[in-house]
Formats: C-alpha cells, sequence, structure tokens
C-alpha cells in the first residue's frame, strides 16, 4: 500500500513474499552468470556525488541530507565532516569505489556487482503513480566491469539473463531498442562511440531477438539497450535496461594493468610478443545493467499480468487449510500439517538455508465450509485444503487446485513425481492438457503428496 506520511514508497504488510522471492529468484540465478551480489551505503557526502556528476547534473532529483555538525561551528571536525550528504539514487558511484578499493589486472575482468539496496529520487508529485512510480524504491542494479573488447560477450550474457527471467513470468511481448551516440553533448570519443554500437548491434543480432534502432536517443556517456514491456492495458513500460559508460570510470579514475595499453583501449587483441610486453593502465568500461528494473514497478506489471492468479512459487497465498468443524481431532490434525507444510514452531536446531516453507493459512472459524470456501476462493488461494473428520480417520485432505495457474504444467509434475492414482481420481484429457482430475475441486492427497508437489511446484517456478 501506499500512504501519504511516507514520501510515496510502498509499504509491505508483515508478509512481504512476492517481494523477497522476486529477489531471491535473481540472486539464485546470480553464480551462474558470474555475479556478486554487494550491500552499499545509502547515504554518500556531497564529495562523492561531485566526483560522479550526480551533484551538478541530477540534484534537483536527490534527497540531500545534513547531519551532525554539517553547520561546521565545532572547532575539532574532521576533514569533510560539514559536508552535505545525499540519499542515493543509483549505486554506480558506490560500485565504483568498490572496484577501485583494490589494483586489479586484466585477468581480473570482467567484476559483476549486483545491489538491492534501496534508492532514493525526489520525484515530482505529478510524476508519482501508484507502485510505477515512487520515491524509494529497489532496483535489482548491477554494474559490469570489463575490457573494452568484453563487451560484445557481456551484452550477449546479459540479454540471455533477461530473455530467460522474462520466459520464466511468461512475459512479454517485450521489444528491444538500441539508442545510439547522440548528435551533441556526448563525451568521449566518435571512433569509441562506434566500437561500441558496433558490439551492441552484435550481441542483439546474435540473440536472435528481432530489436529496433533509436538513432541518437542514447545517454551522453554511452549507448544502451532498453528492454520495453507492454502491460495488460497495452501501455508500454522500460523494465530492463543495459547501458555503456566511458564516463564514470574516467571520472572515479578507474584503472587495470594490461599489456599493450594502447591496443587494449581500443578493443585490438594481438599475440606479439614484442608488444604484450609493454605493460601499462587501461580504463575499464562500466556497463549498467537492471534485469527487473524497479522491484516496485516490476510488481505493479506483475499484479495486472496474473490478475490476481499468481503462480504457487510466487503468490502470497500459497495455501490454507479449511476445517469443516472444530472438533479437538481435526483442530489437531489441521495444526499438525500447518506445521508440516510451512515451519515447525521452536525448532531445536536450525532449518538448512535451501529448507522450502510455504506460506499455510488457517481458517477455524465456525462457519459454514461453505462460506469459507467461498472467501477462501475470492482471496485467490492457489490450494484450498478442505479437513473434517473423514480425512483424520483415512490420511488424506480434500485439495481445490483450481486456483494453480497452468494447471496443465502442475498435472504433469504431479505424474513425473510418482502420483498414485489408486483411487482412481484421474482421466484422460485432450492432447493438450493430457491426465486431468475428474473432480478439481475436492482431489484427496495425503500430506506427504502435498509437500512433494508443493516443493516441486516452486523448484519450477509454476
Amino acid at each position: 500500500m501506499v500512504l501519504k506520511f511516507f514520501n510515496p514508497t510502498m509499504l509491505l504488510l508483515p508478509n512481504p513474499f512476492a517481494a523477497s522471492k522476486l529477489q531471491a529468484f535473481l540472486r539464485a540465478q546470480y553464480a551462474a552468470f558470474g555475479i556478486r551480489e554487494v550491500i552499499t551505503p545509502t547515504i554518500y557526502k556531497k564529495s562523492l556525488w561531485q566526483t560522479s556528476g550526480h551533484w551538478e547534473n541530477y540534484k534537483d532529483d536527490m534527497f540531500d541530507v545534513r547531519g551532525r555538525g554539517a553547520a561546521g561551528t565545532g572547532e575539532s571536525k574532521e576533514i569533510g565532516e560539514d559536508e552535505e550528504f545525499g540519499l542515493k539514487p543509483m549505486n554506480c558511484p558506490g560500485h565504483c569505489l568498490l572496484f577501485k578499493s583494490q589494483k586489479r589486472s586484466y585477468k581480473d575482468l570482467p567484476i559483476r556487482y549486483a545491489d538491492f539496496s534501496p534508492l532514493h529520487r525526489n520525484e515530482i508529485s505529478g510524476a508519482l503513480s501508484g507502485l510505477t512510480r515512487v520515491r524509494r524504491f529497489h532496483q535489482d542494479d548491477g554494474h559490469i566491469f570489463c575490457r573494452p573488447v568484453q563487451v560484445r560477450e557481456e551484452i550477449e550474457r546479459t540479454l540471455e539473463f533477461v530473455g530467460m527471467v522474462y520466459n520464466t513470468f511468461e512475459l512479454g511481448p517485450y521489444k528491444l531498442v538500441l539508442s545510439t551516440r547522440p548528435e551533441e553533448n556526448y563525451i568521449g570519443e566518435i571512433e569509441e562511440w562506434n566500437r561500441a554500437e558496433v558490439q551492441l548491434k552484435e550481441a542483439l543480432d546474435r540473440s536472435g531477438r528481432e530489436w529496433e534502432l533509436n538513432e541518437g536517443d542514447g545517454a551522453f556517456y554511452g549507448p544502451k539497450i532498453d528492454i520495453i514491456l507492454r502491460d495488460s492495458d497495452g501501455k508500454e513500460h522500460q523494465t530492463a535496461t543495459i547501458q555503456l559508460d566511458f564516463q564514470l570510470p574516467q571520472r572515479f579514475a578507474l584503472e587495470y594493468q594490461t599489456p599493450a595499453p594502447e591496443l587494449e583501449a581500443k578493443g585490438i587483441s594481438t599475440t606479439e610478443s614484442v608488444v604484450l610486453g609493454q605493460l601499462g593502465i587501461a580504463t575499464p568500461v562500466i556497463i549498467h545493467r537492471a534485469i527487473l528494473g524497479s522491484l516496485e514497478r516490476f510488481m505493479a506489471l506483475l499484479i495486472e499480468h496474473y490478475k490476481g492468479r499468481w503462480p504457487f512459487w510466487l503468490s502470497p497465498r500459497q495455501a490454507i487449510v479449511l476445517t469443516v468443524d472444530d472438533s479437538e481431532e481435526v483442530l489437531s490434525t489441521a495444526r499438525s500439517i500447518v506445521e508440516k507444510l510451512s515451519a515447525p514452531y521452536g525448532l531445536k536446531k536450525p532449518r538448512a538455508l535451501q529448507s522450502p516453507t510455504f506460506i499455510v493459512d488457517t481458517d477455524y472459524s465456525p462457519r459454514s465450509i461453505a462460506k469459507k470456501v467461498s472467501e477462501a476462493k475470492r482471496m485467490r488461494y492457489n490450494f484450498l485444503m478442505v479437513l473434517g473428520k473423514r480425512n483424520v480417520a483415512d490420511g488424506t485432505v480434500d485439495v481445490d487446485v483450481t486456483g494453480q495457474a497452468r494447471l496443465g504444467k502442475m498435472m504433469s509434475l504431479l505424474q513425473a513425481i510418482g502420483f498414485d492414482d489408486s483411487t482412481g481420481q484421474l482421466e484422460t484429457g485432450d492432447s493438450t492438457t493430457g491426465k486431468t482430475f475428474k473432480n478439481p475441486r475436492a482431489v484427496k492427497l495425503p500430506v506427504a503428496e502435498i509437500e512433494r508437489l508443493m516443493v516441486s511446484l516452486s523448484a519450477n517456478y509454476l
């Protein structure tokens, strides 16, 4: 929800499940793409923003902060203590400091950082809009420090990452737009821009996706690729972005040691031993990249895209246990089911880091089961688990699976994990759906089978 007291930002309820899952999903992919997650400060001195150029070009969109001693009235102040501070609107300056904290060799590159730290931008009130435009937000912000010769390969890997993520969420269609050097007010040499644009075009061609050229609309510091996603209303949103930056490495005097530094700067490789024997310093290229963009905006798009019917792995309402009566045997069994599927209360030893935990709500109220089911359906739970005395006796739960998106894929998973249909609950559907449940609103399953299904759905992002 968004409240006026919070300078328009997202205020999540005690269970921010979907937002946490988005971050966890990306983190799970980072190792495969050679990405290291970092955490950087929220507040930096004004001098850092002056170095990066943000204080000059972006100050109106930043929140400035004054700390103790900012007026400079004390006599024994440390140098720089009386400076102004700024809440960070982006992570790139902090990542530059991380890169610069050690001596680097060409053998160390590329270095890929990712950061989920909150960002703050002082947007004008008229630009604010629900979750899609807020003043405090989280971004899967990443920066790749690479050699000029590595640009194309890094762009290809990033486009591969984008494609994998968007396919998982079944988002699309989306388009790729390459924006090239502006006619005026750009930094760097034209030759440098031309080399970079050629590498970006080659990476886009090799991606196998259609892309558009937007001549002259690149940032002043380098060309960029924007991923434009269309929502359910037909409105287009920029989500992912990939931007080359020639300026920031120079502003922060970033460097690495390399043979043949002059050829290195031009992205030219050589095998001549005499040339390779000439060691020197070169400046890396920075690739700014975000896969989801603003997590808040991405959640807004997912809300519209799924229309309340979330896939199980991402759903904030995965399952609910509905009791038929309030007898002690039914309530006791219900509590044990919740503990088994979510997490037992009061562990003697810590759970493993990757142990799956599911959100299982309960409704023990003394209402009719029809009213409980109706209310749970309106709340769009993926699984409704009805428990009565007959279920307690035969060790099963009646599960309504109609709230699960992509039922066909769920059925395939259920059969893959060895679903025992000894009770004859399946029937043959059409050629596209295969086996289906005769009564998907009351599937009798033992709790162990439900747990295996939930684990399999989460593991397969369904």
